[in-house]
This record gives structure tokens, sequence and C-alpha cells, in this order.
């Protein structure tokens, strides 16, 4: 595995998607047999004595109240069907979340309250569980002549990503504790930008190194991404984010637990398929062979539907729930 510097390989995937977002083909490509929606899993979280208070009920609880709740609280992964159930929705292909939860107008959909009592949260945008992933890819591998070569496409926005020059870091890590010195830096830190005004840009890291943040792109309509050789059969493994050439080291060295960026696309290098999990999407579209996409659709672990070629995955595309 390793980067890419002449990312040309790339370049039949613009001769692909359309110039619009009209459709879910700004950043999938058109022209295989067969498309899968991969839900990505929400979750649910529930009280055993009472309804999950919405966020006006809880301001108005005194501190105890709360602190004795949240030490109740039961969370829990949950699947877009039971979503739909519980606020007595439709589950369909192009289902948008913040209709199936009934979200007034102006009212945030990402976290409702079910008439159950039961508050559900919206699945996080652009990012496939590594679990879910393994799952996909499993079948992936089955459904190309190249599952030992193939690409991974990482959007250059994710923070942290790649570096740059500038005067102050893409992420800052903070840890609480009694020791003086860290203090004292912590201090300092927040005072010499005011006391160092014409200090010139630094080279600020990243995940990446600099030659490779500063390295050439693949430039799709819309997103820009750092590309990198990786055999797909590589993430059938969900531990595939220990073996990754953008694995989070620096996070890992402030006591996070090991960690990668999920690709926003993958494909073989025969183009069999190709998965896109696009950053502002809450799911995952593979594009591959009518017999792909029936085994991921059948397969009872993920959450999956078929759709056709120009779905539109945009809020205006529910019309069931409308």
């Amino acid at each position: 595995m390793e980067w890419i510097e002449n990312p040309s390989v790339g370049d039949w995937l613009r001769e692909q998607l359309d110039e619009d977002y009209s459709s879910m083909h700004g950043v999938v490509p058109r022209g295989y047999p067969a498309y899968a929606r991969v839900f990505h899993p929400a979750s649910v979280r529930s009280l055993p004595d009472r309804a999950v208070p919405t966020h006006q009920e809880w301001e108005r609880l005194t501190p105890d109240e709360q602190g004795r709740l949240v030490d109740l609280f039961i969370d829990a992964p949950t699947t877009w069907a039971e979503t739909a159930a519980a606020f007595g929705t439709t589950l369909h292909p192009l289902a948008q979340l913040q209709r199936i939860v009934r979200t007034p107008a102006e009212e945030d959909w990402r976290t409702r309250v079910a008439p159950d009592g039961r508050e559900f949260t919206a699945p996080l945008d652009g990012e496939l569980d590594v679990d879910a992933l393994a799952l996909v890819a499993a079948h992936l591998i089955s459904h190309t002549r190249t599952p030992d070569a193939g690409y991974a496409a990482l959007w250059e926005g994710t923070g942290g990503l790649v570096g740059y020059l500038g005067e102050s870091p893409s992420r800052v890590f903070f840890s609480i504790g009694g020791d003086p010195n860290h203090e004292a830096m912590l201090n300092r830190s927040t005072h010499d930008p005011f006391n160092n005004v014409f200090r010139k840009p630094s080279w600020q890291e990243g995940i990446l190194s600099r030659e490779i943040s500063e390295g050439p792109r693949l430039r799709l309509p819309g997103r820009v991404h750092v590309l990198f050789s990786v055999p797909p059969r590589i993430f059938a493994d969900p531990r595939w984010v220990l073996d990754v050439p953008w694995r989070d080291r620096i996070a890992e060295e402030h006591g996070f637990p090991p960690s990668a960026q999920g690709p926003s696309i993958i494909w073989p290098e025969d183009r069999a398929w190709v998965v896109v999990t696009e950053v502002d999407f809450d799911s995952t579209v593979v594009a591959g062979s009518a017999e792909l996409i029936r085994a991921i659709c059948a397969d009872e672990r993920l959450e999956a539907l078929p759709i056709t070629e120009g779905a539109d995955l945009g809020w205006n595309g529910d019309e069931v729930n409308g």
C-alpha cells in the first residue's frame, strides 16, 4: 500500500460523473448494471422507567435529576427500519431520515424522540463504520478479478489528514490533569498569538507526510482526494485501520485507540465495482454487477436496498414520507 503520486488512474471516475448534483451521479459513477444503498447505522437511546426527555424537557430538570437519568441511559445501534417503525413512517430505497422521523420545519432532525419515548439519533455522514465496511468488502472481493489490487481515495477535507502552512494546527488534543508544567505550556500557547502577531506561517503537521500533503490530488467535481493503492481484500477485516498508511498515529500518541479515516471511494483495478461513501451522505452506494448488488442486499447483517441509476438521494428524493 502506498500513496499514488500520479492520480490519473482515477480519471475514469470524472468521466462517469455528472456535473451537477440533481442525482447521486454527482458523486457516484454512471454506467454500472446495478446499484445498492447501504444505510449507515443510526443509534437509539432509552430509559427503563420513562420517556427520554426532549431538549426542552432536559433543560427544565435539576442537575441531580439530569445526573440520575445519565446513569440510566441505554444506548444501542439501530436500523433505519426500526426508526421508521417507531415513527410510523416507511423505509424505502430513497428514504431520508429527516422525513422518517417526522421533523417539523426549522427543527433539528438529527435527534428526535419517538412516540414510544425512545430517542433516535442520525448516523454520521460520510463514514461507514469498520464492521459494516468489512461485511460489504467480503462481497466485493468475490466479484472482482483483482481483489489484491485496487485503490482508495480519501477526501482531503477531513480535519487533521493533511498538513499545511499556517499559524495554528487543524486540531488540538486536550488532556485534563493537574500537571503545572502542562498548564503553564497551555497558558503560553494561549497568549503567544497576541504577543507575536508578526510571526510567519509554519508547517502544521497532519496525519500524512508533508510530501503527500503537498502532492498531486485526484480532483473530481466538488471533491478533492488523496489517492492510495490498496488491495480491496484488506477492507474485509475490520483491523484494516492498523495497516493503512493513513492510520492516525498522532491521535494514538494522545491516548486515543487506533483509527483511520474511512475511504470516500474504493475500487478494484478491474473496475468491476466502485464503493462511494460521500462525505455528505448518510449511506454508502455500491455500484457493480447485478449479482453483487443482490448479494449485498440479501445479507441480513447489512441494511441495504437496491436503487436505480439516476436515483436522487437528496432530501427531496423521499416522496413517500413527504
